[in-house]
């Protein structure tokens, strides 16, 4: 948890803020960013070296809405089910069973005052996160856990977030200001390294494992079925130009307009490719007003190597994704109030406009989004021809 709360705050305000909720989505020093199978394209597969995911020859369009859950409180994450949607509660703390028919059964209860989050459903079990912790200070406790048939087991990734810190070595903030120009600078805005922080977002369960985007941590980790904890890949700060503009509206020295702040990445979201790459949202931040432009991305990583390439660039609050069946990449702009899909160049195309969308899947030939997440929450299914 990088602790420059206030200062950071507001050069980087990330989209997943959760106002009122018993913990943050993600602090970047701080931006705060918050039973049966589904099938994962990909599995087993080989793994070509290419940029961008496979993609039809025609763009998606998408048909009518269909609400098929409402009342929901903070649903950023979500899994979809033979019969029943799994949805993350965040500002409950909790995981809903809302079935086609009959009324809404609690199937998962994080610690009172922490959240829940990380939903996925796939082979017969449901997996799902918490994270503890006061908004603004270290988490106290990030779990996974996963929910089978034969019983639950609840791995402890704040405990190997804090041998490991991942992503210690690299560097966040102004870097290789001159000494003049750093001297000038409020500490909170000095230059820093990845601290300890754990606040898994995503989750996908592929080969026999389970890999979670960790929000806190910057990295993509890899939980075996007995539990041991790996790191996939660190994911790399972004770098973002600072207009004199800006700079001057948020009180920093004139000689840091035009420089790069580096903010930290934030993974927010997981799934794999029909090439077997991990697909993975980032939300950066940046203030909301946009004048730091969007900052999002869609990246992939090799599950073997964790070798990171950038599938897409300039997303306003990429909270969730998805991959379709014939290798579309699907992406909720929370910010952005859209649900767009990356063409083959990378390029982000319109779908849909949504309110305040978050958690995106694809599963029964159709594409599920939560919507109005800060709001009356939702989810919706679609149809994409």
């Amino acid at each position: 948890m990088r602790l420059r709360t206030c200062a950071v705050s507001a050069l980087a305000v990330a989209g997943l803020v959760i106002a009122g909720a018993p913990a943050t989505a993600r602090s970047s020093d701080h931006h705060t960013s918050g039973l049966a199978r589904v099938a994962h394209y990909g599995h087993g597969v080989s793994l070509p070296d290419h940029r961008h995911p496979v993609k039809s020859h025609h763009a998606p369009r998408a048909g009518t809405p269909t609400t098929v859950a409402t009342g929901l409180a903070g649903p950023l994450t979500f899994g979809v089910g033979a019969k029943s949607l799994y949805v993350g509660q965040a500002f409950a703390g909790i995981v809903s069973k809302i079935p086609k028919t009959g009324a809404p059964t609690v199937v998962g209860a994080a610690t009172p005052g922490a959240d829940a989050a990380g939903v996925e459903v796939s082979r017969g079990a449901l997996t799902w996160t918490e994270r503890a912790g006061e908004p603004g200070a270290p988490p106290t406790a990030s779990l996974l856990h996963r929910q089978t048939r034969d019983g639950a087991t609840t791995v402890d990734l704040l405990a190997y977030e804090q041998t490991a810190n991942p992503d210690q070595k690299s560097t966040y903030g102004f870097r290789n200001l001159d000494a003049a120009c750093a001297a000038q600078l409020d500490p909170m805005f000095q230059s820093y390294t990845g601290g300890v922080d754990s606040h898994a977002y995503g989750t996908l369960h592929a080969q026999g494992a389970t890999y979670v985007a960790d929000a806190g941590a910057n990295a993509i980790f890899k939980v075996s079925a007995k539990g041991k904890v790996s790191t996939v890949a660190v994911l790399k700060a972004v770098p973002v130009v600072v207009p004199a503009a800006a700079a001057a509206a948020l009180g920093l020295p004139a000689c840091v307009a035009g420089k790069k702040y580096w903010f930290e990445p934030v993974p927010t979201d997981v799934e794999q490719g029909r090439d077997g790459w991990l697909y993975v949202s980032l939300l950066p931040g940046g203030p909301e007003d946009g004048s730091l432009g969007a900052n999002g991305q869609v990246v992939k990583v090799n599950p073997r190597t964790g070798k990171v390439l950038t599938v897409a660039k300039g997303l306003a609050g990429a909270t969730g994704l998805a991959v379709g069946p014939k290798g579309t990449v699907y992406v909720a702009q929370l910010n952005g109030n859209a649900v767009s899909w990356i063409d083959k160049r990378g390029t982000v195309r319109p779908l849909l406009t949504l309110t305040q969308p978050a958690g995106v899947e694809w599963a029964h030939g159709k594409l599920w989004v939560s919507t109005d997440v800060f709001g009356a929450g939702s989810i919706i299914s679609v149809k994409v021809h």
